[in-house]
């Protein structure tokens, strides 16, 4: 018995639904976290030592665009980590579980994500 499978999915002309990219999302933001803490801990740590080094962290920050993106890239991360575990704490409780339902809160997440990420550049570059 042969069955008729395709040979060859072309994967990159297949739609997804919002739901899978709320989820690839949310991991791909969990990495950049796991990233950026690498970096933004030992610095939190040397602003800790003395004023003068949180002084001079200060003013790199304000004088580099680099560590600005940087900055924003992180920000922007956690935000949506934190709405992408608010999103399953939600369905967690039972609620939003159907297509419909998913599909609304993949949406209301990635808005919220936007809008943090917003926020926060407006805080870095205000």
């Amino acid at each position: 018995m042969k069955k008729q499978r395709p040979m060859n999915l072309a994967i990159q002309t297949m739609a997804l639904p919002i739901t899978a990219y709320a989820s690839i999302l949310h991991r791909v933001s969990a990495v950049v976290m796991w990233v950026g803490f690498a970096f933004y801990l030992p610095t939190l740590w040397y602003s800790l030592q003395s004023p003068e080094n949180f002084a001079l962290l200060h003013a790199l920050r304000d004088e580099s665009i680099i560590i600005q993106l940087f900055l924003w890239a992180f920000l922007t991360a956690m935000g949506y980590y934190l709405c992408g575990g608010v999103k399953h704490l939600i369905q967690e409780a039972g609620h939003c579980e159907s297509l419909e339902g998913g599909a609304k809160i993949s949406w209301a997440c990635i808005a919220a994500g936007v809008l943090l990420s917003v926020l926060s550049g407006v805080w870095i570059w205000l």
